[in-house]
């Protein structure tokens, strides 16, 4: 196993250390070259790449309303990291996955997407718009790479993490009209993504998962 982060470098070296038959390589999807390094140094670290999941984005909080807030530098900085990133990272392991194929079953890639790629929510227009493209992007991927690797994405809705604790209305609003009246946990993601790991046949597909507020 190879974890990656763009920073916190410590914790992720310990979590290596904690799993046991697991590296940490530290690298900025931002930067095409460290894209590039992370897998080849994955790659050679464990001579096979059976499963790649990308679960690196970046958003940025802007009211949809407010237009110009929504800059140009705003719309490359979130389009370079939750698309062109995810998409360059699987053409630079799509050899290695392949050849994970020849024996015996598909390999396999997981997009970390958003609802807000299904539906017209999200952080922000830009945000949104970027993990619309990802959807399509893993509709497109799961095609041209058909059969030896199959390409999904999860599409979460809010998520309890640090980054959302002070979330407030949308807290509330899990609590109060997603029919599981609470915020996904970490691990109710990482379910999905194994048993999207673990099939052999699904492909193409987008999973949203948040907690049945699409149905409200």
């Amino acid at each position: 196993m190879v974890l990656h982060s763009r920073s916190s470098a410590e914790a992720g070296n310990a979590l290596a250390t904690e799993l046991g038959n697991a590296i940490y390589v530290q690298a900025d999807l931002a930067e095409d070259a460290d894209r590039i390094r992370l897998v080849r140094e994955s790659v050679s670290r464990w001579d096979r790449l059976d499963v790649l999941v990308n679960n690196a984005g970046i958003s940025r909080v802007i009211p949809h309303t407010d237009l110009l807030a929504a800059s140009p530098a705003i719309w490359h900085e979130l389009h370079e990291v939750n698309v062109v990133a995810p998409f360059r990272l699987v053409a630079e392991a799509a050899t290695a996955l392949r050849a994970a194929a020849t024996r015996g079953r598909p390999a396999c890639v997981v997009n970390i997407s958003s609802h807000a790629g299904v539906r017209p929510k999200g952080a922000s227009i830009p945000y949104a718009a970027s993990k619309a493209a990802l959807n399509h992007v893993t509709r497109l991927l799961a095609l041209s790479l058909a059969p030896d690797i199959r390409v999904n994405a999860v599409a979460p809705g809010l998520v309890d993490t640090p980054l959302t604790a002070d979330w407030t209305a949308a807290q509330e609003l899990w609590r109060d009209r997603s029919p599981m009246r609470r915020p996904a946990s970490p691990a109710d993601i990482a379910q999905i993504v194994m048993m999207l790991i673990a099939s052999d046949y699904l492909t193409g597909e987008i999973v949203v998962s948040d907690g049945g507020l699409s149905l409200t």
